[in-house]
């Protein structure tokens, strides 16, 4: 099964990129509760290989980090927390007019044969709500740092 979303970003690559690989700002700007950092990746942090726990309600999920293109692309597998195998998502970033497109594309079976359907409508929802976060709150960043930079509200 396959799902993508997207939305777009009036925010540089960077800034929206900077916010995907932080896991402790996800809670801010998704509709996930908590955060926390299992194992470092080998270059330390949120790097290639990283496990990341992700608590929403009574969900928790593992991810680990597959892909890193910086400013780019972050990929990452699900190790556990739903009754899916195979999951990978991938979270494309591109310059597009006055900011950055999000595309963030996901890829899963699910265990129980029968449900990937309640999980593609469940998942396209809650990943849909991450990516609308995600742009809004890399283009308030985008306006602060502006603001900021040019003094103003200081």
């Amino acid at each position: 099964m396959e799902l993508a979303v997207r939305a777009h970003a009036k925010a540089d690559p960077r800034a929206v990129f900077a916010l995907l690989v932080d896991g402790t700002t996800w809670p801010t700007w998704t509709p996930i509760d908590s955060f926390r950092l299992e194992r470092p990746g080998r270059d330390g942090g949120e790097s290639l290989g990283a496990i990341r726990v992700f608590r929403t309600g009574r969900i928790k999920s593992r991810e680990e980090i597959v892909e890193l293109v910086p400013d780019r692309r972050l990929g990452y597998i699900l190790l556990s927390g739903l009754p899916l195998k195979g999951y990978r998502a991938t979270v494309d970033l591109a310059p597009e007019g006055d900011g950055t497109a999000i595309n963030w594309r996901s890829t899963f079976r699910p265990k129980v044969p029968g449900t990937g359907w309640i999980y593609r409508r469940a998942l396209t929802r809650f990943i849909q709500r991450c990516v609308d976060g995600l742009a809004e709150h890399a283009a308030q960043g985008e306006r602060g740092a502006t603001a900021s930079e040019r003094g103003v509200g200081a």
